[in-house]
C-alpha cells in the first residue's frame, strides 16, 4: 500500500528507546491490520504510515465525545545513531507495533600487533 499524506491525517503517538544493540520504536495501533501499515527506513529516518477504518458509519450519530482518529495516520522519526536497516523488523501483536532497528556495532578497542 502507498499512503498519501493528507491535511486531515492523524499523527501516531510513539515511544522510542535504545539499548546497547538497537533502537526500539513502539506504538499502540488498535484496530489496524498489518496490511494497512507501511514502515520504511530511509536516510536515517523511520516512517510509519497506515489507515484505520471505522466499522460503522458515523452518520446520524450524536457524539458526546469523539477522540478516536479514523482514517490515515503517519509518524516520522529521525534515528539518533548509525543503524543497519537491512536487519530491522516490525511486529504487530495485541495492537502494539514494535519496530527493532539494530545499531551498527563498532569495535570499542582494537589491539594492534606490533611487528619487528
Amino acid at each position: 500500500h502507498i499512503f498519501e499524506p493528507g491535511a486531515d491525517e492523524g499523527q501516531l503517538a510513539i515511544d522510542v528507546y535504545q539499548t546497547g544493540k538497537e533502537i526500539v520504536i513502539q506504538s499502540t495501533i488498535a484496530g489496524v491490520k498489518p496490511d494497512n501499515l507501511e514502515v520504511t527506513i530511509e536516510n536515517g529516518m523511520v516512517t510509519v504510515r497506515g489507515s484505520r477504518s471505522q466499522t460503522e458509519s458515523s452518520e446520524g450519530k450524536g457524539y458526546l465525545i469523539q477522540e478516536c482518529h479514523w482514517g490515515t495516520f503517519s509518524r516520522q522519526f529521525v534515528l539518533p545513531s548509525e543503524v543497519d536497516p537491512s536487519r530491522s523488523e516490525a511486529v504487530l501483536k495485541d495492537g502494539i507495533l514494535t519496530i527493532k532497528i539494530p545499531k551498527i556495532q563498532k569495535e570499542k578497542v582494537t589491539k594492534l600487533l606490533i611487528k619487528e
